[in-house]
């Protein structure tokens, strides 16, 4: 099945037939009931007149969300909730996204439109990309079909309702190519996408972007010390790989780096997975997908810092030559680590990749992201991803950028002197597996590699667990491309991610950057 080509635009006034373009206007019910006929009658008229839009919007009930039938099943207005709680999103950027599934046939020439303030135009769109995934396998009649397109065009309200410029229109372009892309990675099973396959994907962003790649794959991973990486992924029949894409603008002032985790299938090693477990596994590189997208954004958007990209990259597989419980792996920080539990390995390839980060590329700012934990559901459930960093000022931002982007955060516990007592090992320096299960343990996976990098460290490092947020269903969601876009959005020239950044000139928005500053190296001029 062909996948749906995505523009994004300002509405516009000329005349659309739903019968031909199916459309769906959504957006909060106040805002849905300031509109004038004249600012929706182009896509409706003549199948809708003016009297059956007003019975319409006076019979929506969101509770929390609703929709209205206004003609057939081609046209349709659905209201977003009215009030939401501290900890979600202002957009309502899942309940757009399930309503955008349930309210347009799904076929052809299809029209959204928008109702918002632009403060939430970028969460409105990474929600509607969500909608429309690139991977599929089916067999359909509709591959003889004309190609599905989708038009989402924004009304603006007050107090943001500036009009929106090309360039900000190419943002959310970009942005969307990039989370859709993200989520084919995940969709795809791991019979396409190895890890010379997610290689190949690393190696056409770069060649798109004109920038640097260092590759150190197979046996070299294991004579330059990388033994957290080449102990997950020797087994496989594909080896495992550390690739940075790097880009170097004039004028930078610091360095941050964003690792992902590659795990392109977990079958858990030796410590295996059940049988109703391992299904699904292939989104075990869901991290390293979204650091993928947010470079290719990111770098598009005009960044003005130096930016890597670490992937790491590995199959947790089966064989002969897999790490066995009892063994003990050297990683790139030197430390030993006695492996109790094969199925901990994101942790292992992470942890070299951070602290590659911090040797060899002198990262001021590193910020890891990866399906980590399965407690991470447990934790902070299936919307909210984990969030660990030895900064508070900067799990304050992070919190903030989750809002403002709709890839939620939240917090967990930093307390390194009372939870990492749980990798204690009499044979080297730490176990890779907590003893206690029931200690805080997605805290826990993410104070491993915080380990690594030296709880010392005075640089700011920031770890988002993202195990559930990863997909719904069996489809993949892109998360973490908007997250990091919206979080590092000061350090672009783009006026939308402006709009989004927790840091950003917007007093209402902005985190007080003088605190940020305080803990903060001098070098770090970004916070």
């Amino acid at each position: 099945m062909a996948a749906a080509e995505l523009e994004f635009c300002e509405c516009s006034m000329e005349d659309v037939d739903p019968k031909n373009c199916p459309v769906l206007i959504v957006g909060e019910l106040g805002k849905l009931l300031k509109l004038q006929w004249t600012q929706v009658r182009g896509k409706l008229h003549p199948r809708v007149d003016e009297e059956t839009w007003k019975t319409a919007l006076s019979n929506l009930r969101p509770n929390p969300t609703d929709s209205c039938p206004l003609w057939l099943d081609k046209a349709t207005v659905a209201a977003l909730p009215a009030k939401l709680s501290r900890h979600n999103t202002p957009s309502s950027a899942h309940f757009l996204t399930l309503l955008v599934h349930s309210c347009l046939p799904g076929r052809g020439h299809q029209y959204i439109v928008v109702v918002c303030e632009q403060t939430t135009v970028f969460p409105s769109t990474c929600a509607i990309a969500r909608a429309f995934p690139l991977f599929n396998r089916k067999l359909s009649l509709s591959d003889c079909c004309d190609k599905q397109k989708v038009t989402v065009e924004f009304i603006l309200c007050e107090p943001n309702d500036g009009p929106l410029s090309k360039s900000m229109l190419m943002c959310l372009t970009n942005v969307a190519e990039s989370i859709r892309m993200a989520a084919r990675i995940v969709d795809t099973p791991c019979s396409e996408m190895n890890t010379d396959d997610f290689l190949q994907e690393i190696k056409e962003v770069g060649s798109e972007l004109g920038v640097g790649l260092t590759v150190i794959q197979g046996e070299e991973l294991k004579e330059r010390g990388f033994g957290g990486i080449y102990g997950v992924g020797k087994a496989a029949s594909n080896p495992p790989a550390l690739a940075v894409l790097s880009y170097k603008p004039e004028g930078a002032t610091q360095t941050i780096a964003w690792v992902g985790k590659g795990i392109v299938y977990d079958t858990g090693g030796l410590s295996i997975k059940g049988k109703t477990i391992m299904p699904g596994m292939k989104r075990d590189c869901a991290g390293a997908a979204a650091v993928l997208g947010a470079f290719r954004s990111a770098v598009k958007q005009g960044f003005k810092e130096n930016l890597h990209a670490v992937f790491c990259l590995a199959e947790n597989s089966v064989g002969p030559k897999a790490t066995r419980p009892d063994d003990i792996h050297r990683l790139y920080s030197g430390k030993t680590v006695e492996i109790n539990n094969t199925d901990a390995e994101g942790r292992l390839v992470l942890a070299d990749g951070a602290v590659y980060a911090v040797k060899d590329l002198k990262a001021d700012i590193i910020l890891d992201i990866a399906t980590l934990t399965g407690a991470q559901g447990i934790v902070t459930g299936k919307y909210h991803a984990g969030l660990l960093t030895n900064n508070e000022n900067w799990e304050r931002a992070c919190v903030k950028a989750g809002r403002n982007s709709g890839d939620l955060v939240h917090p967990l516990v930093y307390t390194p002197e009372l939870h990492f007592s749980e990798f204690s090992s009499a044979m080297a320096d730490m176990k890779n597996f907590v003893s206690d299960r029931n200690n805080a343990q997605s805290s826990c996976a993410g104070l491993f590699i915080g380990a690594h990098i030296g709880f010392d460290w005075t640089g700011v490092w920031i770890h988002v667990d993202m195990a559930f947020p990863a997909h719904v269903g069996e489809r993949a969601t892109g998360y973490g491309v908007a997250l990091l876009l919206a979080l590092f959005g000061r350090a672009t020239d783009d006026h939308m991610l402006h709009l989004v950044s927790p840091l950003g000139s917007n007093r209402e928005q902005k985190l007080n950057d003088d605190e940020l500053k305080e803990k903060a190296p001098k070098r770090r001029r970004l916070v």
